[in-house]
């Protein structure tokens, strides 16, 4: 008997010394993380106008969410997407309202998952533009060789990487130093799409790369641009600008986060403040998948941009 119980205590010592190493084990091997379920969520956006203003214009959303959520929803400026995306990976903000080229950084580096993108005009892509003097006899990308390129800056989605990637594949183009340096005459950054639209107008640049239609937002003040600008090409769609979340966050929490937002569709409210925001005229489901265009196209790019 005694013999008996002491095999037993042995073979009851074994199992617990071999499930204290398998939970070693797994926190050696970085086990899956518990996800979060927190009291108050922080939503980060950049805003694309004054600072103060929009803040104060994005106030109605948070509380809003936050009803709907049934916990405190705060929003928080950013002061460029960079910061926003490092914010996410440190888990500081929970919530971001992320472009496209922002978002792929975003979940390269910290898993960061999209549930949603806007709706512009009826879609949920865009293009870049080439945008030319209507009286300059550039016709075609091939008229572009030698001519001074103007674009916000190389970080752009649709103001660089789209129309870069597209040209160097038209002409086998090996490099963005190739294209830049020598294949065009001459480049310009000018930190802006309508910045980079007026040079064009203005004669100080022969083609400017925009979002589209970029002369809308000019015609006030320039009412004559859309006889003295000529678009002649497109690249191709680049999806939307996203809502996407941190991984930790709990799936439950996610799913109302997404059904929470999709319900501003029917709430003209919440609609016009994304309007007053982004331009948003509608909210979507999105997946990874849809972005994997501006993912080959950031990997092009990697070693040479970044969204500072």
């Amino acid at each position: 008997m005694k013999k008996l119980l002491l095999l037993t205590a042995a073979a009851l010592l074994i199992l617990v010394l071999a499930a204290c190493g398998d939970s070693d084990n797994g926190d050696a091997d970085g086990g899956d993380e518990e996800s979060i379920n927190p009291d108050e969520l922080v939503m980060g956006f950049v805003p694309s106008q004054d600072s103060d203003e929009i803040a104060d214009t994005v106030e109605p959303l948070a509380d809003r969410l936050g009803e709907i959520l049934e916990r405190d929803v705060e929003p928080r400026t950013m002061t460029n997407y960079n910061a926003l995306v490092e914010a996410m990976g440190s888990g500081q903000v929970h919530i971001g309202f992320i472009p496209a080229f922002g978002y792929v950084i975003a979940n390269d580096d910290y898993d960061v998952e999209v549930i949603l993108k806007s709706v512009r005009h009826g879609s949920d892509t865009y293009r870049a533009q080439y945008v030319v003097r209507s009286d300059s006899g550039i016709e075609s990308l091939e008229d572009l060789e030698g001519a001074t390129w103007a674009y916000a800056d190389a970080t752009s989605t649709s103001g660089f990487l789209f129309p870069a990637s597209q040209l160097m594949d038209r002409f086998e183009i090996d490099s963005q130093s190739d294209l830049t340096s020598n294949w065009f005459g001459d480049t310009v950054q000018v930190g802006g799409h309508d910045t980079a639209a007026i040079a064009v107008y203005d004669g100080d640049a022969d083609v400017a790369t925009t979002f589209e239609d970029v002369r809308e937002n000019l015609e006030e003040d320039y009412p004559d641009i859309f006889d003295e600008l000529d678009v002649i090409d497109y690249t191709d769609d680049i999806p939307n600008d996203t809502i996407s979340v941190i991984d930790e966050l709990d799936d439950e929490l996610v799913d109302e986060i997404r059904e929470a937002f999709l319900s501003f569709n029917e709430d003209e409210e919440m609609i016009q403040v994304m309007n007053d925001v982004y331009t948003w005229d509608e909210i979507t489901e999105a997946e990874h998948s849809e972005y994997e265009i501006v993912a080959e196209t950031y990997e092009r790019f990697s070693d040479s941009v970044s969204l500072d």
